[in-house]
C-alpha cells in the first residue's frame, strides 16, 4: 500500500508554485514549460533570435524553465521515493498491460503519436500544456478554459475507448 498526499495539499502546494512563479521574487511570469525547448535549442546551435520567428516571439526567455523542469523531476522523484514510496520503473504501465498489451513498441509509439497530437493542440491553443493548465487557467484566459475543455472532452472519449472492457 503505498501513501498518498491529500487532495488538498496538492492544491496548497501548486499555489504556493503559482505564487512564487508570477511574484517578483520568483520568475515574474506565468508557468510554462515548451518555450524553453526553442530558447536551449538556440543556446545548443547558436540560433539568432532575429533569423526565426518563434525565438522572436519568446518574451523573456530564460533558464529558469530548465530549472523547473529539473525540480519537477527531481520532486517527483523525491516524493515517489520517500513520500509516498510508490516508485517504480516500468516502460508499460499495469493499465496499458491490462487493457491493450504487452509490447513496449506498441506502448512507445501510441505514447508519442499522443503527446505529438496534444503538443500541436496545445501550440494551436497559444502555450503548453503546463501552461494552460497551472497558469491560464488560474488567470482565466479563454484560451485555456477552451484548451483545458477539449482535453478534458478526448479525455472521455479516449478512456472510453481505452477502458472498453466488454471484449475482455
Amino acid at each position: 500500500m503505498t501513501n498518498r498526499l491529500p487532495w488538498w495539499m496538492g492544491g496548497i502546494l501548486m499555489s504556493g508554485l503559482l505564487l512564487l512563479t508570477f511574484s517578483i521574487y520568483g520568475a515574474d511570469r506565468p508557468i510554462g514549460a515548451s518555450t524553453y525547448v526553442p530558447y536551449f535549442a538556440g543556446l545548443i546551435f547558436d540560433l539568432d533570435p532575429e533569423k526565426y520567428v518563434y525565438l522572436k516571439e519568446i518574451k523573456n526567455p530564460g533558464a529558469w524553465e530548465g530549472i523547473m523542469l529539473l525540480g519537477v523531476l527531481f520532486g517527483g522523484f523525491i516524493t515517489s521515493v520517500f513520500i509516498t514510496k510508490s516508485f517504480r520503473f516500468s516502460l508499460i504501465p499495469s493499465g496499458w498491460k491490462t487493457y491493450k498489451n504487452s509490447s513496449v513498441v506498441s506502448r512507445l509509439l501510441w505514447s508519442f503519436f499522443a503527446g505529438f497530437i496534444m503538443i500541436i493542440g496545445a501550440r494551436l491553443a497559444g502555450g503548453c500544456t503546463s501552461g494552460h493548465f497551472m497558469s491560464g487557467m488560474s488567470q482565466l484566459a479563454i484560451s485555456s478554459m477552451v484548451f483545458g475543455t477539449v482535453v478534458m472532452i478526448s479525455l472521455l472519449i479516449t478512456g472510453k475507448f481505452f477502458y472498453n472492457t466488454k471484449d475482455k
